[in-house]
């Protein structure tokens, strides 16, 4: 861009543009801008010559208002200010001459097809690192689904507990705050909407008393179906197996 800017020149999709509202003031033109761009806008081709657009401008109360505007190109605007005939039309016309002079100099051709490649390559590096996240996402999941598809045996909490970081007593409360179990005569029992679809099994559990007596005491394993259930709703409220955990090395 020149170093005495006469009009704000933005570049979008690799053009200069301007804006209409900005030529029509500059050159000093007289009468409605709707009239005058009625009586000049059909000689170019919208979307290819010249973009309908927004710009803002203050009004009375201080408050800004949206308007209507065009960003045109430089040939476009260069064309305008030649046939507007007024005092700064020579000067507008050599400024856009310049600058598509300065634009289409070998050496800049070449700058921007650089920042356009390097754009490019950035933008593809970001694509990649997000698909790798997603892929390693995946894969974690698949590799802890993996364990349990991989499992036939019925597991007590206790097992299950360690893949997530908790201790048993503190899983079963989690289990229960997720209405997926609760207490009943100090055995933890599936809610109603759970029974009865092969998640839970009892496994007995015997042990020996003080006094050197055996005893047997029910306790609830989980089916790899019972496994699945877990994971899925735990996941769905946010709680992740340590495997698929990113603060877990």
């Amino acid at each position: 861009m020149m170093s005495s800017e006469l009009i704000k020149v933005t570049v979008k999709n690799d053009q200069q543009l301007v804006s209409a509202r900005d030529l029509y003031k500059g050159l000093g033109l007289k009468g409605r801008f709707s009239r005058w761009v009625d009586n000049n806008f059909d000689l170019y081709t919208e979307n290819e010559d010249f973009y309908k657009c927004t710009s803002s401008t203050v009004v009375g109360n201080g408050a800004k208002r949206e308007i209507v505007d065009y960003a045109l190109t430089i040939s476009m605007a260069k064309q305008l200010a030649m046939m507007a005939r007024t005092e700064t039309s020579k000067l507008y016309r050599e400024y856009f001459l310049e600058l598509e002079r300065k634009w289409n100099d070998p050496q800049n051709v070449v700058q921007r097809a650089m920042d356009i490649l390097h754009s490019e390559n950035l933008q593809l590096k970001l694509e990649n690192k997000s698909l790798s996240r997603q892929l390693e996402e995946s894969n974690k999941k698949a590799s802890y689904l993996d364990v349990i598809l991989g499992t036939t045996d019925a597991m007590l909490t206790t097992q299950i507990a360690m893949d997530y970081g908790y201790s048993a007593r503190e899983f079963n409360k989690l289990l229960n705050r997720m209405k997926i179990q609760h207490k009943v005569n100090g055995q933890w029992i599936l809610y109603k909407a759970y029974m009865g679809q092969n998640y839970t099994t009892t496994k007995m559990y015997s042990y020996t008393d003080k006094h050197g007596k055996d005893h047997a005491k029910p306790l609830t394993a989980w089916t790899q179906r019972g496994r699945r259930l877990i994971y899925d709703v735990l996941k769905e409220n946010g709680v992740l197996p340590l495997i698929e955990r990113e603060d877990v090395a």
